[in-house]
């Protein structure tokens, strides 16, 4: 197949007048000359995109759930309803965070998880007629428990536990190698930071719901941590005597930095500033989705705790802080571009390039290149969805 007349988005971070072709889940050939393909019989079908914008799938690596289902709940039904919805809105990889929960059910939650992955690149192989596309489960991003009681934000407290060496191997065991990010408040573990040289060559150490100063997260970071969690939320005020986690992020040019570009979390005018002041290949936009995105406003549950779901805000029902968002990773995007200034070509590679290269996969996704993974979506030029390609078929 070939898809011409389109927009693509290379892999200098810019559009271009060209085409793409798949063979086999893949982009067998790229041209950026905007000149008509000639006539290859290889190519097999032609289609006119006519005009639309050709991105890479989005991929999101830090979201809990959608449609009613949260993937703590640990139900095949609950992963592939998720997974379903995610491809459908044009995001083609996911990497779900885990909520603060006791570890023994956060061990149930990762071996549920791993499983159904795996059973994802099976079906992929044999496909099983009837069932619905889903985005791919790349990844896990444990958010808790190693974190602050004082930025807990929508995490419950009461199973927020100090850093173990021994907890941590057991998430790694049950994850068979899914779990990517470990989170930590490095403050509340300041006499075992010393373990992040142990691990960092195994999971990437992320600083996440933590009130540190400046000087014991860059302490963290140095060591060898090497990711912030939704940048902004769940820590320290950034302030001019007081940098906190974001000016030792600033100053760790090796650490990714998620920020939830849904209009309810973050002022337009501190994303437009973060991301001149670290720069558009640092950055990664995230949904932090619960289940309540794709539902109507209602009484749902966080991690075990009561939201209520108001438009385009979740809060806590007991103290009205917010719980996570109920947009999804392309509103995001496109929130980031129309209403908060940043350039398409930016958003798109925070929401593509940059969380691939974070999980290690920037090899094989994230990128429209000849030999990448044919996922990619057409976007009209008003940014509404045209078309959804999971490994070069159409959803």
């Amino acid at each position: 197949m070939r898809i011409q007349n389109v927009f693509v988005y290379g892999r200098d971070f810019r559009f271009h007048p060209g085409s793409v072709a798949v063979r086999d889940g893949k982009f067998s050939s790229v041209d950026l000359t905007g000149k008509p393909a000639g006539e290859n019989k290889s190519d097999g079908e032609i289609a006119d995109g006519g005009g639309a914008y050709l991105i890479p799938g989005l991929i999101d690596l830090h979201f809990h759930g959608a449609v009613g289902a949260d993937v703590c709940d640990a139900r095949e039904e609950a992963l592939a309803a998720i997974a379903a919805y995610e491809l459908s809105v044009g995001v083609t990889s996911i990497c779900p965070a885990t909520m603060t929960l006791p570890v023994s059910e956060l061990n149930r939650v990762l071996a549920v998880l791993v499983d159904y992955a795996e059973g994802q690149e099976e079906r992929s192989r044999r496909p099983e007629a009837g069932r619905r596309p889903e985005a791919s489960y790349v990844g896990i991003n444990m958010e808790g428990p190693f974190i602050s009681r004082s930025k807990k934000g929508a995490q419950d407290q009461e199973n927020i536990i100090p850093f173990s060496m021994e907890v941590l191997e057991g998430f790694l065991d049950a994850s068979r190698g899914l779990v990517k990010f470990i989170g930590i408040a490095p403050e509340e573990n300041r006499d075992s930071l010393d373990f992040i040289r142990e691990v960092r060559d195994r999971v990437s150490v992320s600083l996440a719901h933590t009130n540190a100063d400046y000087d014991v997260a860059k302490r963290a970071f140095d060591l060898g941590a090497s990711h912030a969690v939704h940048l902004f939320n769940a820590m320290p005020a950034y302030s001019h005597r007081a940098p906190g986690v974001v000016g030792a992020v600033c100053d760790s040019p090796w650490v990714g930095a998620e920020l939830i570009a849904d209009g309810v979390h973050i002022h337009p005018s501190v994303v437009r500033g973060i991301f001149r002041m670290l720069g558009e290949e640092r950055m990664i936009l995230i949904s932090d989705s619960m289940r309540a995105t794709g539902m109507e406003d209602g009484s749902y549950t966080l991690g075990g705790l009561d939201v209520i779901k108001e438009g385009k805000c979740a809060r806590l029902a007991s103290d009205g802080t917010i719980a996570g968002s109920v947009s999804n990773l392309a509103d995001c995007m496109r929130v980031a571009v129309r209403e908060m200034g940043l350039p398409l070509e930016t958003a798109v590679r925070a929401a593509t390039y940059n969380p691939a290269r974070e999980l290690g996969l920037q090899d094989e996704l994230g990128s429209i290149a000849e030999g990448m993974q044919a996922d990619f979506i057409l976007l009209d030029q008003d940014l509404r969805l045209k078309a959804v390609y999971k490994a070069g078929q159409g959803v």
